[in-house]
């Protein structure tokens, strides 16, 4: 059984009753590997669990890999090499409340993906949960050079499309950058001077024919849904032929979701392909943002709670979760997986970036630059990736039959 109709209850609570804790509660969910999580039914045995709903308990068997062991990560994600003091961010591990999930097993992984194409398509944070995935799986790979990039490109921030190939499973793990998932593209004839660029919302960006056909998708969109990314840069919306002027970034949001439902609907073929969308990765600045001097490099440990998370990720959540529920009461089934990631990581305002972004001898960055939206690997995005481990491990047989709504 596929696991939406247990995560709808709580998609919706997340919205509407979503608070910060009291500091007594902080250190309540601080519990020590071995403590709890044996009582528990093993995630593979049970009928059904919500692995989202859960806490974050110190595991000192973490992390699943060190950053300087892994060649295939972009310098801005090596934290703890970029000058970093601390290290306990690396060794916390996702408990769901009612279920245990099995631990990560590399080698089980790659054979699952044996003679399969994964793709992650979004923004930078897809790329930050793709080279986490890839760090993972190489892990296990004795001869690293037998993992390599199809066209022989190295691991960049300014590559739109990389794909790494294990070559002894002869699977690829790939990325394609696609930030709004729908068309970028000029504008049309005659515009108005100040229309730099259109976002098509009814229109799936220009690489989706290339991943339609992959064995698994992971989507994932949000981060550059806002005035900031869009109307302030001269970048408006259009349908059809026409500019809409006028239109909210949030109306344009919800616009191009449908778009990528309906896409999915009609163009995937989900008896082949597993689709999967995670939800919006939130951000954790205080005092600011990443242009106004805000900050999170004093953050080491997480909360149970969402005080430092501003209250446009919950309006962004909401966003999907309405236009979600509303395709699956229009619709007799569903043929994608949530991955619900929004809640969880809401406590991690210990896992990012801050300072330790830039690589070389470069340093620590300025106070007034820090990235609070990026993670560090290892780190929350192994997390996002032991949940779609397990989601694989449920089922394994790769066939992908819908479920139908209860009456």
């Amino acid at each position: 059984m596929r696991y939406l109709l247990l995560l709808l209850p709580r998609l919706q609570s997340n919205v509407k009753n979503f608070r910060v804790s009291s500091q007594s509660e902080r250190f309540l969910w601080l519990r020590l590997n071995g403590s709890v999580e044996d009582r528990k039914v093993e995630f593979l045995e049970s009928d059904g669990c919500d692995v989202f709903e859960g806490d974050w308990v110190w595991d000192e068997t973490y992390p699943l890999y060190q950053s300087r062991d892994c060649r295939f990560m972009d310098d801005g994600f090596r934290c703890s090499e970029n000058g970093r003091p601390d290290l306990f961010y690396t060794q916390w591990r996702w408990q769901p409340k009612h279920c245990n999930l099995p631990r990560f097993n590399a080698t089980v992984m790659l054979e699952k993906l044996r003679n399969k194409r994964l793709v992650f398509v979004g923004d930078s944070i897809g790329r930050n949960q793709w080279e986490s995935l890839l760090c993972m799986l190489s892990s296990v790979v004795a001869n690293k050079d037998s993992i390599y990039e199809v066209n022989g490109s190295p691991i960049t921030k300014h590559k739109g499309f990389l794909a790494f190939k294990f070559a002894d499973y002869n699977c690829t793990v790939e990325y394609y950058r696609a930030p709004f998932l729908v068309l970028q593209s000029r504008p049309p004839p005659s515009s108005p001077p100040k229309i730099k660029t259109t976002l098509k919302l009814d229109q799936m960006d220009w690489s989706s024919s290339k991943w339609r056909d992959a064995d698994v998708l992971v989507f994932n969109t949000g981060r550059w849904w806002n005035y900031e990314k869009t109307i302030r840069g001269g970048c408006y919306f259009q349908e059809g032929a026409e500019v809409k002027m006028e239109m909210e970034v949030d109306v344009a949001y919800r616009k191009s979701l449908l778009t990528v439902l309906h896409w999915i609907r009609h163009k995937v073929n989900t008896t082949k392909t597993r689709v999967f969308f995670r939800t919006y990765a939130p951000v954790h600045f205080r005092g600011g943002d990443w242009r106004t001097g805000g900050s999170c490099h004093m953050e080491t440990l997480p909360e149970l709670g969402s005080s430092l998370v501003p209250p446009q990720t919950w309006a962004r959540y909401s966003i999907f979760v309405d236009v979600f529920l509303d395709q699956l009461n229009r619709s007799k089934s569903q043929t994608l997986d949530i991955l619900d990631i929004t809640s969880m990581s809401s406590q991690r305002k210990d896992g990012h970036s801050s300072l330790y972004y830039r690589g070389g001898k470069l340093g620590p960055a300025p106070l007034h630059r820090q990235d609070c939206s990026h993670w560090c690997l290892p780190g929350v995005p192994d997390a996002w990736n032991e949940l779609l481990y397990a989601l694989f491990l449920k089922h394994e047989s790769w066939n992908l039959p819908t479920f139908s709504k209860p009456e």
